[in-house]
């Protein structure tokens, strides 16, 4: 018999798929990564079972712990389903631009949900990172996650997703494309690939409203280049020690509207229905499709699921009242 022992088996191993569609500008081969098949349905689960089992291991986190985390949703469905399986009990605290139905999941998942504002600096108390370190402190027998600079984020992918890519294209990858928020998912990944072909490039795509392309390309820290931006899962006002920066060849950005035109248009033009951050990932690799040739294998990470934004970017009147319709 072949089955799972528990849901956290089913973890990893996703298929890639070749995008035709969309993608008829670029003269490469481009195969998309999608990580919607894992069981949170996104690439989140790696990353969260794994900080999980690195902090039980050490000892961090201990039986009948509450584990505690700032997330945008993707992570907090990861900690969810590992905090199901072992036994622990789950605090999300998140900003209120992210959408309703990831807030409905984390809690049908047993979670509890604290909305933060958006519109305030890292710093401010009422920031979801500040949140989510003073409920850390007043918690008994809890651990505060902080995917943003624990190691075990970039290990995950260093271990899992960079090997499975390397060997789906049976090491004929020339590029990796993908968005960066904790900076997990490019960092490992990209030290996987470039340890086994250092030719190989890796791209990040960024959002307006973030500080990562200018920082990569100045070494300046930006403040002007932080304001508030409507696409989730990508982008940040502050740089997660996850970001290895020297990893990355260069940064793309996106705006608000493309990413959301085009996270519509893989679902109807290609069958992949993605997640915003995965429509920023196409358009920021179609801007860039002059960098391509026709020998060039590029493999673009697609995060996670449309089921995410069914009230906002696959939503008609959501995508009319900002303009992007």
């Amino acid at each position: 018999m072949n089955y799972a022992k528990d849901i956290l088996g089913t973890i990893g191993g996703t298929p890639m798929v070749r995008l035709n569609t969309i993608t008829k500008e670029i003269p490469a081969l481009v195969l998309a990564k999608l990580e919607s098949f894992n069981p949170g349905s996104s690439t989140k689960d790696r990353m969260a079972v794994k900080m999980v089992e690195d902090a039980e291991a050490d000892g961090r986190l201990k039986p009948g712990g509450v584990i505690i985390e700032g997330t945008s949703g993707n992570t907090g469905m990861g900690l969810a389903l590992a905090a199901i399986v072992k036994g622990y009990s789950l605090i999300c605290v998140s900003n209120d631009k992210q959408s309703k139905e990831k807030f409905d999941v984390l809690r049908a998942m047993g979670a509890e949900v604290v909305v933060c504002p958006t519109a305030v600096a890292p710093e401010d108390p009422r920031s979801y990172y500040s949140v989510s370190k003073r409920l850390s402190e007043e918690t008994p027998n809890s651990w505060y996650v902080n995917q943003y600079d624990n190691p075990s984020n970039s290990k995950a992918h260093y271990e899992q997703t960079g090997p499975e890519i390397w060997e789906q294209t049976d090491g004929k990858v020339t590029h990796f494309v993908v968005g960066v928020g904790t900076g997990g998912t490019i960092s490992g990944v990209g030290k996987f690939l470039k340890e086994k072909n250092p030719d190989i490039k890796i791209w990040g795509i960024d959002t307006y409203g973030s500080v990562f392309k200018k920082y990569h390309e100045t070494g300046i820290f930006d403040e002007k280049e932080i304001y508030p931006y409507i696409t989730e899962g990508i982008g940040e006002d502050i740089l997660p020690e996850n970001v290895d920066f020297s990893l990355i060849d260069r940064f793309e950005k996106v705006t608000d509207k493309d990413a959301a035109v085009y996270t519509r248009k893989l679902a109807r033009e290609e069958g992949v229905f993605a997640g915003n951050s995965c429509g920023a990932a196409v358009k920021g690799l179609i801007q860039l499709k002059d960098e391509l040739k026709n020998s060039d294998v590029v493999v673009v990470l697609l995060h996670d699921s449309g089921s995410r934004y069914i009230g906002k970017m696959y939503n008609d009147d959501w995508m009319k009242s900002n303009k992007f319709l």
